[in-house]
């Protein structure tokens, strides 16, 4: 068996019925020319089927009996039920988009089999445009969502007349990541092992330094207004209240060159903005519910701290920004944003990996008893809702000449965390997937139109 680190087992130990820890994604391809959707997504299927030498990230599940050893430890399955992992339907009619949104929905409530390594692909036809959607789902204990972009990017190419696709899951594609890090990292043994043991040094003189970062942490709270620090006190809203099963998830693409122009004009990041376009979109949100609080809204922003060439799983720390949704006017709140993000980064831009590892524990340590009853209603919180963005390559991809020509993230909304908005930039265009709480969140669709809004917003606004 192999050991599970606790980075791992939390997301197992957190879940629940109603707090399903598993990420998704959702795709959509246009046929290539000559080919309909149907043949597109039996090709898909007949690709996926085939693909039986199996990455050992697919075929681990949590070692039995799950409630002692699956906290501890990994098994793996030497065989894969293809039939049950991959699922091949048909959207009833009209199939528009809303239907596709609807079965992912109704799908990304269920909980995974922890008797099975914990990942399904649905491949989806009977959209009325002619595109093919693909909905996966795997468990956050194995992957986080850079890892997940990752081995989508690897499944696809930048070449239209390649024919060479295949499942995400298949070791051709981990030996095509292995052979390109050897080409680009082709060191010696001497420097193979100096680095290593400099690397045990570095971990050591890490920990030593964790308490000073603390000090640090601590200090840059009492002293920079704009630093959300760990601790401080987040409004209680609709979005922080204990939620059912029952999931609903929006999505939408905006163009890349348009987020960087806008951002561009008010000298702050794309990053920036896309906290900016969700501060206005929650403040209408909320403002439409009777709900909008007097105090702004705090957004916790996982950081990946993935290297290029590091291994997939999970690699991620935590920010805390103050989202402004407590001022009216667009300019001061893109100011106030800009002002929060630039000193969350400048905390942790001096911090090593382990200490920035420490911070994010720090700042989501209540997720960890998110699951017990009563915490969420009378347990204070320090942020309102999980925004995340993962960049991805810009460049045109295909999957055997079909064009990838949507990418959506679906995430994960927690006990107290009703809401959870994560976006992928991917060839041109920026995917903003939202899910929700379904009970507790109503018309949740109407964050889009807010979301739309909020980029006017900032695009009407003078130069900076």
């Amino acid at each position: 068996m192999q050991y599970m680190p606790v980075t791992e087992s939390m997301f197992l130990i957190g879940e629940t019925r109603d707090q399903p820890m598993h990420v998704g994604g959702l795709q959509l391809f246009i046929p290539r020319d000559g080919q309909t959707a149907a043949d597109l997504a039996d090709e898909i299927s007949q690709r996926f089927h085939e693909a039986t030498d199996i990455a050992p990230m697919f075929r681990k599940r949590p070692a039995t009996p799950a409630q002692v050893a699956g906290y501890a430890a990994w098994t793996q399955d030497e065989e894969i039920d293809f039939d049950y992992h991959i699922r091949h339907i048909i959207l009833p009619r009209p199939g528009e988009v809303k239907d596709l949104l609807r079965y992912v929905s109704q799908n990304h409530g269920a909980l995974l089999d922890r008797r099975r390594p914990m990942w399904e692909a649905h491949i989806i036809e009977g959209l009325q445009d002619g595109r093919v959607a693909l909905y996966t789902k795997i468990h956050h204990s194995v992957v986080d969502g850079v890892s997940a972009l990752r081995l989508l990017q690897r499944a696809l190419s930048t070449d239209p007349e390649d024919r060479s696709g295949t499942a995400p899951w298949s070791m051709d594609l981990v030996r095509r990541k292995r052979r390109q890090s050897a080409k680009e990292n082709d060191k010696s043994l001497l420097g193979t092992l100096t680095g290593a043991a400099g690397s045990i040094v570095d971990v050591a003189g890490q920990v030593v330094g964790l308490g000073p970062a603390a000090a640090k942490i601590a200090t840059a709270g009492v002293m920079d207004k704009d630093y959300v620090a760990p601790l401080q006190m987040a409004p209680t809203t609709m979005l922080n209240q204990s939620i059912g099963s029952a999931r609903r998830f929006a999505a939408q693409d905006w163009p890349i060159e348009r987020l960087q122009a806008a951002a561009r004009a008010q000298k702050m990041t794309v990053n920036d903005l896309i906290v900016a376009m969700c501060a206005g979109a929650l403040r209408s949100y909320l403002d439409e519910h009777d709900d909008l609080p007097d105090e702004s809204l705090i957004a916790a922003m996982p950081v990946s701290l993935h290297s290029e060439d590091d291994a997939d799983g999970n690699a991620v720390t935590v920010i805390s920004v103050r989202m402004a949704t407590d001022l009216a006017s667009p300019a001061e709140r893109v100011a106030a944003i800009k002002a929060s993000t630039a000193s969350a980064k400048k905390v942790v831009r001096g911090l090593k990996p382990l200490q920035a590892l420490a911070l994010g524990a720090a700042l989501g340590w209540p997720l960890a008893f998110a699951s017990v009853p009563g915490f969420v209603q009378y347990t204070p919180r320090g942020f309102n809702l999980l925004i995340s963005n993962v960049p991805g390559p810009s460049e045109p991809l295909y999957w055997n000449g079909a064009k990838l020509d949507g990418c959506y993230p679906v995430s994960i909304p927690m006990e107290g965390l009703a809401m959870n908005i994560t976006v992928t930039t991917v060839a041109g265009k920026a995917g903003f997937g939202i899910i929700g709480a379904r009970a507790q969140l109503p018309s949740l669709q109407r964050i889009l139109t807010h979301l739309e809004n909020a980029l006017a917003e900032v695009e009407a606004l003078p130069p900076a």
